[in-house]
């Protein structure tokens, strides 16, 4: 299969899924228990505007890591199609997560945007199923196929929260 369609096709069977589908249904399938800003208050500027611009930097965040995964790590961000080479480059040298932290922000954003705390609530969900898989999953398969480089990388760069200054090991 030619590499745009792998990364096209990992693209809309993940994120898209997680960052449109999801919170579109659980939009509309819990709008009577949902909240919703009502009016425009001060408060639903704030929240559009944070939200707006979560899902904007989440966005590119997440446009950028895929670049680097399709450039440098020659793979895609699907486990069942998985970077031949570590990429730890550009946001992977603050943070060993950039991608989920992305998708993360813009489900934040969405939340934020729509006043919805049943879309926060996906976004807490998402963020803890992907701890789980990155510490059980995720990390010990980087361990196997990239060895002592990968345990080099996971000694000094945060999981999660990101390091101020770049590493650059």
């Amino acid at each position: 299969m030619p590499k745009p369609i792998r990364h096209l096709l990992a693209i809309l069977l993940l994120p898209f899924m997680v960052v449109i589908i999801v919170p579109s249904w659980l939009f509309n399938a819990f709008a009577g228990f949902d909240t919703r800003w009502v009016g425009m208050t001060s408060l639903t500027w704030t929240g559009l505007i944070a939200g707006a611009l979560f899902v904007w930097i989440g966005l590119i965040l997440f446009v950028l890591c895929v670049n680097l995964f399709a450039l440098f790590g020659q793979g895609t961000l699907a486990p069942w199609d998985p970077t031949q080479r570590l990429v730890v480059s550009g946001p992977y040298r603050h943070v060993r997560n950039p991608m989920i932290s992305g998708v993360a922000m813009m489900l934040i954003g969405q939340s934020l945007f729509w006043g919805s705390w049943v879309i926060g609530l996906w976004a807490g969900i998402f963020m803890l199923i992907n701890h789980i898989y990155f510490i059980f999953s995720e990390e010990p398969g980087l361990e196997k196929r990239f060895g002592e480089s990968y345990l080099t990388y996971k000694a000094n760069v945060p999981r999660w929260i990101p390091r101020l200054r770049p590493w650059t090991g």
